[in-house]
């Protein structure tokens, strides 16, 4: 171990999602025909007002107050309180380089231990690592949509003796694009032991029924909405997200933004202001059209994979999909992620970067390799999709499906 690293630092390894993103690069690079089904980055661009906005603002230099600009707090709360039924106020918002940071120093400042389901975002359980947060895994079936279920937290919650808890709730799922159906009898759950919610919500605005349901309506005391504008607004790059902490948790929020204030100081400015544009503004038209080409195109995906051998939930939201290989034979699900790469070319995460164990067949494949803009163009307005529309703005998801489909049927 190196001596000049802290123990559980020396442990970790790069993030799963980034580093396959690197790999697919690479392989790119050599010449290789690769299907980027491993990293979960929206394909559409950013709309159009918002990226004005920036420009515009382009000359803001200065700190921001390291809480957000009050501007975008207030247009966060709105929005919130609009589209998910929310009763938030500026001073319950705290805008991050990106949610992922936040959550990081959430971790570290929490003291108690942390409830994860399997499968979770391949960054929660590290970071509960370099937290030193001791991590309650719950594991979950596709039975259950890839939810705990209410009678898994309590039994959970009852053999553990700290009862200070962090629940990690995340819906439209990553890796598995569901959506989770009990979230008020959770919440119950929830409410009877006091745990602290924390709901990853980043994907709520692809749900792709347009009723999106948080577990702050049912819980409001006790959950923090973590979202932002990656996924929804094609702005992953620009890194800015925000944690929504009622009042009943300020103690918590102080904490947070002392934290904040020792790490990232503040957002940057333009993205700040270019980002008040993003939720003041109508953009009513892109979403129809980013959620109609991923709507389908997860049902196109599901519709082609799902057979006796590949048992797979279909996706509601987001850009997910969590297949079973039911007759891969391989020592863990990472082994058989490297045969289907190197057979196919196709690039997916094993089930167990999420928390699942190795020796279930699970990859999670992100169906987003496609030119989103081009395709964006050609879906707006009243079309309705086909398969033509795929095979034309997207023919790396048909070939990749198909390509994954023959190595399933070779097994």
């Amino acid at each position: 171990m190196n001596k000049l690293v802290k123990d559980q630092i020396g442990l970790l390894k790069p993030s799963a999602t980034l580093a396959i993103n690197e790999e697919s690069n690479r392989l790119k690079k050599s010449g290789n025909k690769v299907y980027k089904f491993g990293f979960g980055q929206s394909p559409f661009p950013i709309p159009e007002s918002i990226i004005l906005a920036l420009k515009s603002n382009a000359d803001k230099h200065t700190y921001l107050p390291m809480q957000g600009l009050e501007e975008l707090r207030s247009a966060i709360a709105s929005y919130l309180n609009k589209n998910n039924n929310n009763s938030f106020n500026k001073e319950n918002i705290i805008i991050g380089p990106g949610t992922k940071e936040l959550m990081l120093l959430t971790q570290i400042m929490f003291k108690g231990e942390v409830l994860l389901p399997a499968p979770s975002w391949v960054s929660y359980h590290p970071q509960a690592f370099i937290a030193n947060n001791k991590v309650h895994w719950i594991q979950t079936t596709s039975h259950s949509n890839w939810f705990p279920t209410a009678e898994q937290i309590e039994k959970k919650v009852k053999s553990i003796e700290n009862k200070n808890l962090l629940l990690f709730i995340n819906s439209p799922n990553n890796p598995s694009g569901t959506v989770c159906s009990y979230l008020q009898e959770i919440a119950e759950v929830a409410k009877k032991y006091k745990l602290i919610i924390l709901s990853d919500e980043i994907y709520s605005q692809l749900t792709f029924n347009n009723q999106y349901k948080s577990i702050s309506n049912f819980y409001p005391e006790g959950t923090i909405v973590s979202t932002g504008l990656s996924k929804w607004c094609g702005a992953g790059g620009w890194r800015l997200g925000f944690f929504a902490i009622p009042d009943q948790l300020k103690d918590l929020k102080n904490s947070l933004k002392i934290l904040c204030s020792e790490s990232f100081t503040s957002v940057s400015a333009p993205i700040q202001y270019a980002a008040v544009e993003a939720y003041k503004g109508n953009h009513e038209t892109y979403l129809s059209g980013v959620k109609k080409i991923l709507s389908f195109t997860a049902n196109y995906v599901y519709e082609n994979l799902k057979s006796n051998a590949i048992n797979v939930a279909k996706p509601e939201g987001g850009f997910y999909i969590f297949p079973e290989f039911n007759n891969a034979k391989f020592g863990s699900s990472s082994e058989m992620c490297k045969d289907i790469l190197n057979k196919t070319g196709v690039a997916l995460l094993p089930g167990s970067d999420f928390g699942l164990e190795s020796n279930k067949m699970l990859a999670r494949l992100s169906f987003t390799d496609f030119n989103g803009a081009n395709f964006l163009k050609n879906a707006l307005g009243s079309k309705k999709l086909d398969n033509a529309d795929l095979q034309k703005n997207a023919p790396n998801i048909v070939e990749g499906i198909s390509k994954i489909k023959d190595w399933s049927n070779s097994l």
